[in-house]
């Protein structure tokens, strides 16, 4: 057997012809921020030039073309986009979009993505709809989709995904109302737990890693969401934020008894626990998180890399802006802040997103949006400010409606001029 993972390790490693892993503590790679693809695409990449060495007859795979999937990974499992994972995002984006992939391109179409595919696409509108399968209904439709040849049925199951995928978000929807209930219940008294925990026994354990990044959205640190099954056992997913390594903290949670089993990387992790040590679990977690959370909820901080103003705001900008990217995990968009300008109008669109429309104190007008703001503290803002003039900090990016493009601003923060 030859195991390849991305995950931290800790302790002995199980027998094996080989692990390859870039995060085992004897590893000198210096690639521990690869994907479990993209670890399997190296892996791939040096099988091929053994095969060559060693004079192997028939002609080996193109593993360039199949680069769009690799890209695909990186971008939705948030491993930070630097050194060889920007290199397959920028390739496999191009291979992408030749839409070689029966099941990348009926997604696609199912999905009315009316533009060229970027990390967005990946992150909040493919990659959900292939998770939805495994979330809600069968694992095997992503790997189907993804591996298959026949456009018909990747048509089939692409709208499958698709309708799983809404099915998911109503799903989420209710759990996530329990779930910030409980965590608004601890965060009412002081500065409340440094590391939120939620739990319930009618939660879809499918969905709970969606909820714990909801949740440190929400709370603004880490957090866990666990589903419990008839027998008190529990299967929780979490999320931190940056510079909190949530994977060592689960590792050694597993270490001292508390956990079942557990493990993750620095951002993400998986946890099973007993009913019984929830109470000792989340004491663990406030002895070992309370300081280092503190630190970093003291010194957050939105830095903005420049002031722009809506009449600057035009394509040869967001031209030589995305010139830059992909933008992602390690390697953010700019940030910029519009000086002094009013907020025209602010409405929801959508189930929860808020559009904003600006304008300078020359009369120009930008379009923004708000994404997730509504019955935030943010949406709350905009919505009571209508007709004042503000300061607000976000992302320029290109808006695609009926084939044309547009500059649109994506709101981050804002406050009183």
């Amino acid at each position: 057997m030859v195991v390849l993972d991305h995950h931290q390790v800790g302790g002995a490693l199980p027998a094996a012809v080989a692990i390859v892993n870039p995060n085992r503590e004897d590893d000198l790679s210096g690639q521990g921020h690869l994907c479990a693809a993209g670890v399997v695409f190296v892996t791939l990449v040096r099988v091929v030039g053994l095969l060559r060495e060693r004079g192997h007859g028939a002609p080996p795979p193109d593993l360039l073309g199949w680069l769009d999937l690799v890209a695909l990974a990186t971008v939705c499992d948030v491993v930070p986009l630097v050194g060889v994972n920007r290199a397959f995002v920028v390739k496999g984006l191009l291979a992408m979009r030749r839409l070689g992939n029966a099941g990348l391109s009926a997604l696609s179409r199912v999905s009315g993505i009316g533009e060229p595919l970027n990390p967005y696409h990946l992150s909040f509108i493919l990659g959900p709809r292939i998770n939805a399968g495994g979330r809600i209904g069968d694992a095997a439709l992503g790997s189907r989709l993804l591996a298959g040849d026949d456009p018909v049925e990747a048509r089939t199951i692409a709208e499958t995904l698709d309708r799983l995928n809404s099915e998911r978000q109503a799903l989420e929807q209710v759990m996530l109302e329990q779930a910030r209930a409980e965590a608004d219940a601890e965060l009412s008294s002081g500065n409340g737990p440094a590391v939120i925990v939620t739990a319930s026994d009618d939660w879809h354990q499918g969905v709970v890693g969606l909820l714990a990044a909801r949740l440190k959205e929400h709370a603004r640190r880490p957090a866990f969401a666990i589903a419990f099954n008839a027998n008190g056992v529990g299967s929780g997913s979490g999320r931190s934020i940056p510079g909190f390594d949530l994977g060592r903290m689960v590792r050694t949670a597993v270490e001292r008894g508390l956990l079942l089993k557990g493990g993750g990387h620095a951002m993400a992790a998986g946890i099973t626990v007993e009913r019984a040590r929830l109470g000792e679990l989340r004491a663990f977690f406030e002895e070992w998180a309370a300081q280092d959370v503190a630190k970093l909820r003291d010194g957050e901080a939105l830095e903005v890399d420049a002031a722009l103003s809506a009449d600057g705001a035009n394509f040869d900008l967001l031209d030589a802006i995305e010139s830059a990217g992909p933008f992602g995990a390690g390697h953010a968009q700019p940030v910029l802040v519009l000086p002094r300008h009013t907020i025209a109008d602010a409405r929801q669109v959508g189930t929860n997103h808020i559009r904003v429309d600006l304008r300078s104190q020359t009369g120009a007008r930008m379009q923004a949006m708000a994404f997730r703001a509504a019955a935030t503290d943010l949406g709350n803002f905009l919505y009571a400010n209508r007709g004042r003039t503000v300061h607000v900090a976000g992302t320029i990016s290109s808006n695609w409606w009926n084939g044309a493009r547009s500059v649109q601003f994506r709101v981050l923060d804002a406050a009183l001029a």
